[in-house]
């Protein structure tokens, strides 16, 4: 997996999607990975922490903001010394073309879990914590197939087990690359995303 040396591979998608799992999965199957966890800056704020609610605060909003950005910093840090940044996070709507031009790195690789809802309610059930709180699995569902801009590779994973999952991201690379060259004035976006998408029956 040459292509992945000294690269930054993002993997997205809601809460109980399994991004945890493959990036972890992921990172073990690579000669030299580095898992960066986006929820671990969250966790190193001891205090005065403001908890991300559908309605947001002014505050919140930029702690999240710090959460994105230091994790960019992170990634693309290991990247520059030799290593693969594997990025976990929850990172949808708007906020997944602005952390994409955050990154520094090329090659750089966008990993979009898309299960169905029904098995996000089915893996959040079966899970020791409740990380939705106060959001709902079909409001970020929404927010990820209404709002996301289709950047990168999107599996549908609901059949999948975590190493498939691992093993249909290898084997489509290239669709899971983003290429940012030119950018637009005034947005920061490129002219031209790569993104490529595997339906349910491609499957492995």
């Amino acid at each position: 997996m040459k292509e992945l040396d000294s690269a930054v591979v993002l993997v997205t998608g809601v809460m109980a999607a399994g991004k945890s799992t493959v990036a972890d999965l992921l990172a073990r199957r690579l000669p030299r990975a580095a898992h960066v966890r986006g929820d671990a800056f969250r966790r190193m704020m001891v205090s005065g922490q403001e908890q991300l609610l559908p309605e947001q605060t002014a505050e919140a909003r930029a702690q999240l903001d710090l959460r994105y950005r230091m994790s960019a910093l992170v990634a693309d840090e290991y990247a520059s010394h030799g290593w693969t940044a594997i990025v976990q996070d929850i990172i949808l709507g708007p906020d997944l073309s602005s952390y994409v031009a955050r990154l520094r790195t090329r090659p750089l690789y966008v990993v979009v879990l898309a299960p169905s809802a029904a098995a996000v309610h089915t893996r959040e059930s079966g899970r020791q914590k409740n990380g939705y709180g106060a959001w709902t699995v079909e409001s970020l569902d929404r927010d990820l197939r209404a709002e996301t801009p289709r950047i990168g590779l999107w599996l549908d994973s609901t059949e999948q087990t975590p190493d498939e999952t691992v093993s249909a991201v290898l084997g489509n690379l290239a669709a899971a690359r983003v290429d940012r060259d030119v950018r637009k004035p005034g947005t920061g976006l490129s002219d031209h995303w790569n993104a490529g998408t595997i339906p349910p029956h491609e499957r492995i």
